[in-house]
Formats: structure tokens, sequence, C-alpha cells
């Protein structure tokens, strides 16, 4: 009997040749012509809707789907920095709020506000994609204050982290026990634990800068159910993964096209900072008129901005008329 086969999402053409590979579609649709050896002697795992699947595919799919994004993740594209930040915005939903919630908590408040638990685990991701990947277990100390976390349970964390790492296994068997670890170590909160999964697939792909993936895809397709430690959960965790390398690489296509357009309007632009607003809209998530970025006061950012929504080379991101936040 024909077993089921995962069929990752297809990987959009669209970008350019550079950011995204036309090959990238190619080495998805591989996934899908049939099982890798083996495949039938691995446990099943159940994820959300999807039918029941044999692990062996699942880190088949994964594999395929990661490579794809490899060349993405390696690319100094202008707009790696949005990217890497609209990834952690998306790691960083949960039940409490939705990514435009968690955009006015940090965005609107005064920079001694707490921004609140959502707010807080934004800030917690921003770290895993603030600096590069080698730095990541400084870069985790953060995160885990963020948090709430004590220094010296971060730490054992990281060197759970470190051995498992230092043990070679392929990158997404190497974050799911991760990810599995520090459940174990420390069950709250989970966000720990899967920013140590990314942190740590990252390091083995040696890619320059981490990329938030699992949280986002877990909750999405409903693999987050289960359990941890269960046979089900590697295979949980590439289920995840290979979803989550298609999503980055359409958002990665859409952001490149989106990117291309402000730097078409960028030397129509004819106030002194306009080149450091450009730069700023391409390197975060989103700004505010009151962020002082480039310099400028509130009524001529948010001029500038404006005008580049009339080009159609920005967006408003709220559809308010009030407190408005601007991004690619």
């Amino acid at each position: 009997m024909n077993r089921p086969l995962i069929r990752p999402p297809e990987i959009p053409q669209a970008a350019p040749p550079r950011q995204v590979p036309a090959w990238a579609a190619a080495v998805a649709a591989a996934a899908a012509e049939g099982p890798t050896a083996g495949a039938a002697d691995q446990p099943a795992v159940r994820a959300g809707d999807e039918p029941a699947v044999r692990a062996g595919q699942a880190a088949f799919a994964a594999g395929a789907a990661l490579a794809a994004l490899d060349p993405v993740a390696r690319e100094p594209a202008p707009w790696a920095g949005v990217w890497r930040q609209r990834l952690a915005l998306a790691a960083s939903r949960g039940r409490d709020a939705d990514e435009a919630a968690i955009r006015d908590a940090f965005y609107l408040r005064r920079p001694s506000d707490d921004p609140g638990p959502a707010g807080r685990r934004f800030v917690a991701w921003r770290a895993l994609v603030g600096r590069p990947a080698r730095l990541w277990p400084e870069s985790f100390l953060t995160a885990a204050e963020t948090l709430g976390v004590k220094a010296d349970d971060a730490g054992e964390l990281i060197e759970a982290a470190q051995e498992i790492l230092a043990a070679g296994e392929p990158a997404p068997f190497a974050a799911a026990r991760v990810a599995a670890s520090a459940q174990q170590l420390r069950p709250d909160p989970q966000a720990l634990g899967l920013w140590l999964a990314d942190a740590v697939l990252a390091e083995r792909l040696k890619w320059p800068f981490a990329l938030p993936l699992l949280a986002a895809q877990l909750r999405a397709t409903g693999a987050g159910r289960a359990k941890v430690g269960d046979n089900g959960w590697t295979a949980a965790c590439c289920l995840a993964y290979a979803r989550a390398a298609a999503a980055a690489c359409r958002l990665a296509a859409d952001l490149s096209r989106r990117a291309e357009k402000l730097l078409l309007v960028a030397p129509k632009l004819r106030a002194k900072q306009a080149a450091a607003i450009v730069a700023a809209l391409l390197d975060d998530d989103a700004l505010t008129a009151s962020s002082g970025a480039g310099g400028m006061n509130d009524r001529n950012l948010r001029r500038l901005f404006d005008r580049l929504v009339s080009l159609e080379a920005a967006r408003e991101l709220t559809g308010r008329d009030a407190f408005r936040i601007y991004g690619l």
C-alpha cells in the first residue's frame, strides 16, 4: 500500500534568482517524489490535519526545504534585516497576541515601558536575529533574562545545547533534541527551547544569522501537540522545519520585490535623511514617526513615511488614522 508523502509548500520562483534560486522549487518538488530508504521502518507522527507520515519522510522533506532556504539565509541581501525581524515577529505570536497586537505593544511604548508578555517574546526573538549566529550563547542570556529566567538556569540550558551540538547530528535532529532537552530542564517558558533549537540549527548549517523557524510552524500545523521526547517529536519538528523553510522563502521573495520598489523610489526623496530611513526600513520590521529614525522629528518623519506609502514603496501596517506604524 502506498503511504502518503509530505509535500512541502511550493517555494516561489518570482523573486530575482540571486535572492531565491530557481532550483529551490525543484529541490522542494523532489521531496515529494517518493519515500526515502528505510522510511517504512520509522514511526508515524500526526500533525494537525496532516495524514500520518513517516519520520524518514519528514526528515527528507525538512532536508529538501532547508537546502532551498540555505542560499537565501547566506545571501547578504539589502532586505535581510527586515526578513529576519518579520520571522521573529511570527515566532512571537501566541494565544495572547497576534502580530498586530505585538507591534502595538512593542513600537508604541516608551523605551522604559514593559511591552507585556507577547512584547517580551518579541524582544527575545529579536535577540536571536540581532547578532551573528556564532554568538548565540550571549544572545540567549539576553533572551532568557527578558523572559524572566535566571542566568544560572540559562547557563545550564546553554551547556546542554552545546553538548548536543558536539554530537554532530544532522541539523533538524539536533534542533529537535535541543528543544526537547530544554523543555525537560526548564518547561516554562516554552519559547526558550524553540529559541535554542533555531540557534543550534543555524550553527550546524553555518548560517551567518539564525532564523526563527520552528515556533511559528509548530503552532500553525498543530505539530506542537506531539509530546516532547516521544517517538513523534523529532518527526513533528522536521515537518515544522520543512514548512517553515518554505514559508521563509516565500517571505524572502515578497520582501525582495518590495525592497526593489523602495530602492527604485529612494533617489526621488528630497529629505536629507531619506537614505537613513530607507536603510532602517530595510533593516527592521517597522518604524513609527516618533522613533526619531534618521534624527528626524515626528512631523517630518510622518511626512516622509506618507510620501513612501503614496509611492507604494512602503506600507502603513495598522490601517489606523492615528498611532500609525510603517514598514516595508
